[in-house]
């Protein structure tokens, strides 16, 4: 066996076409490590619904330009079958390590195949290529990212010409092209035959951002920004000039695109500590409110003041900015289908029924799901993600969120009030609908199945002394949702009547080794004075929801 390994290591190295991944694998040959080598030959990365995402190195079990050369390859030849010989395939990358080197790989597959390609011009967020791909009628798009993923993660995100992330079973479809390749040599790959594209594509992305504000509406609002070394800063920054927005001030130490993301331990806002260097930025100069992209600015982040937090400031929770930007367009008559996931708040299904002209769905996670809602105007996940635009970008969009953010909170400073306040009142109308998120992320994945098959082999029945009233298995599908691998219960209230419900989701993160439950508990609030109390009901609700599910899942 250990042989066989050897030999499997040494003929991909024979065709390894990286000289950085063939240096690395040839000292695990020569080191003789089996253990590592048994890694990253244990199988291949799987391409599915999220693309590929993964730790970069040598190996098929490893991000690396080998792998992206078999996806492009498996891509190409989808694209043809479908009878898109011809089209035009759009490129886009963030600023990771290796990320222009996989972008200018699709780029030589594509046109090896007989396709066209085109590159975005620079690094820049994922949303002006999910933009691009429709206005530029490409047959599909790739967008090179591992998003809000540790520094050593890449990925590689694909589009189809509608704009949206692929499905099933498109995405078994290419992955069996991918599978049918058997050498690199065989893949055509030209030294050029590409289109770079030139900054007129940007151009028409930040015009298209226009189209989310409203003429003649509020622009006084101060800012403070992170792009969280990412590549969002320009652009956002471009939008807030167009839109009349004074400029932001951007946290300096994470201005610049850095694939080592040195000031975080991970880039992702949610992430804690993730926010702490903005929020050193505005205690200095005092803005209305924060703004964070994650590094492909596909997620926006917010922070209002708050005297009781440690910082002085709170992240809004993605549930609050959804339910904040669902109220804003509905008070701007927005018409058309109001969408979120089954794992975000259900205060979004709420505010659609008591707006006149909005319709209210329900999908899986990811936008993959939520941007193919018929009669879309407005989606989000709790994992702060929006799309504000549907027209224009099929997908979520952090630049247009932020410039809906800023609208809104500029509006109700017009009027002495803030972003806490209306949600506020969002609370008092509909219930206060408290959300929060039991995150484990783990070495082993095994853990993972192991913690839902528990969970279906021995379901609660009582969760933080809430009666569990309906267990669904969310792998059986429904008429309503095509099958995923979670499990969701929903919860009673109590008898007092001071809590109205709860609801639980538990799935496995389809990007990062992780299990993850969603909590929400909904608690009737009579007048604005009672807030504060049904704050600590939901605390403690939440609290005790962690700990029975915790010890439920043997996590």
């Amino acid at each position: 066996m250990e042989r066989d390994l050897i030999a499997q290591a040494q003929a991909w190295l024979a065709e390894d076409p990286d000289p950085d991944t063939r240096e690395e694998l040839a000292g695990l040959i020569d080191a003789g490590d089996t253990a590592e080598l048994s890694v990253r030959f244990s199988g291949t990365l799987q391409f599915g619904t999220a693309g590929l995402r993964g730790e970069l190195g040598a190996g098929p079990m490893r991000m690396n330009r080998a792998v992206v050369i078999r996806a492009a390859a498996g891509l190409a030849a989808y694209l043809k079958k479908q009878g898109h010989t011809g089209g035009t395939v759009v490129i886009g990358y963030d600023a990771r390590y290796k990320s222009a080197d996989f972008a200018l790989d699709t780029a030589a597959v594509m046109v090896g195949a007989g396709l066209k390609a085109a590159l975005l011009p620079r690094p820049l967020p994922t949303p002006v290529l999910a933009f691009a791909i429709r206005h530029l009628g490409a047959v599909a798009g790739v967008e090179v990212t591992a998003s809000h993923n540790p520094p050593r993660d890449n990925g590689y995100k694909v589009y189809l010409g509608d704009g949206s992330q692929i499905v099933p079973p498109a995405d078994a479809g290419i992955a069996a092209e991918i599978a049918a390749i058997e050498n690199l040599a065989d893949v055509p790959r030209p030294a050029d035959g590409w289109e770079i594209l030139r900054e007129t594509v940007l151009d028409a992305y930040l015009e298209r951002t226009d189209a989310v504000l409203t003429n003649g509406s509020a622009r006084d609002i101060d800012v403070v920004y992170t792009p969280m070394h990412g590549v969002g800063r320009t652009v956002l920054t471009a939008a807030f000039e167009r839109a009349g927005f004074p400029a932001p001030t951007v946290v300096a130490e994470q201005a610049e695109p850095d694939p080592d993301f040195p000031t975080v331990a991970f880039p992702n806002p949610e992430e804690p500590g993730a926010m702490d260097l903005a929020f050193a930025t505005a205690r200095r100069v005092q803005p209305d409110i924060i703004i964070a992209n994650d590094p492909d600015a596909d997620r926006c982040a917010v922070a209002v003041p708050d005297a009781e937090a440690d910082a002085g400031w709170r992240m809004l929770r993605g549930d609050e900015v959804g339910a904040l930007l669902a109220t804003h367009l509905v008070h701007k008559k927005a018409q058309g289908t109001f969408t979120t996931t089954i794992v975000s708040s259900s205060l979004l299904s709420r505010i659609a029924a008591a707006a006149p002209g909005a319709g209210y769905e329900e999908t899986l996670t990811g936008f993959k799901w939520l941007a193919r809602v018929d009669g879309l105007r407005y989606a989000y996940e709790e994992a702060l993600g929006y799309c504000v635009d549907p027209e224009g970008v099929r997908d979520k969009d952090g630049i247009t969120a932020a410039l809906l953010v800023a609208e809104l909170a500029a509006e109700l400073k017009e009027t002495g009030r803030t972003l806490t306040d209306l949600l506020d009142d969002l609370a008092v109308e509909h219930g206060l609908h408290a959300t929060d998120q039991l995150s484990v992320r783990v070495e082993d994945l095994s853990l993972i199945s192991d913690a839902m098959r528990r969970l279906r082999e021995q379901p609660p029945t009582v969760l933080a002394g809430l009666q569990v009233t309906s267990a669904e298995d969310l792998s059986q599908g429904s008429a309503a949702l095509p099958p995923t691998d979670g499990l969701r219960y929903h919860l009673s209230g109590d008898a007092s009547g001071a809590v109205s419900g709860a609801r639980v989701i538990v799935r496995p993160s389809g990007t990062e080794p992780k299990i993850k439950c969603y909590l929400e508990v909904v608690i009737p609030v009579a007048s604005a004075a009672a807030l504060a109390d049904a704050r600590l009901k939901a605390a403690d609700v939440l609290s005790s929801l962690k700990l029975d599910l915790a010890h439920a899942a043997g996590l």
